[in-house]
């Protein structure tokens, strides 16, 4: 991968991160004034897409899904497994 290329993947890494923790933010501040919520699926949606650790902070900074199992088992997940898949991608010169 060109150096331009992986610069371009980093600041997407970094852009789809703050846009998970600032999504989990948002809901958290919209649930306590009782206003329209963001969807769940959204927060996975945004994880799998590479935000991964950005949700599983603002998860914990926000206090927010950490009583849903599904979110406290599956954001983790898909980041372990992103992390995963991008260290393999190195070792094998892809990325």
């Amino acid at each position: 991968m060109s150096n331009t290329l992986l610069v371009v993947f980093i600041i997407y890494l970094i852009v789809i991160n703050i846009a998970g923790f600032a999504v989990m933010g948002i809901d958290k501040k919209r649930a306590v004034k009782g206003q329209w919520r963001i969807p769940e699926k959204t927060f996975f949606i945004i994880s799998l897409l590479g935000g991964g650790l950005g949700s599983w902070v603002g998860m914990y900074v926000f206090r927010h899904k950490t009583k849903h199992w599904y979110f406290v088992v599956f954001i983790p997940l898909i980041f372990i497994v992103e992390t995963a898949a991008v260290i393999f991608l190195f070792a094998k010169g892809i990325l």
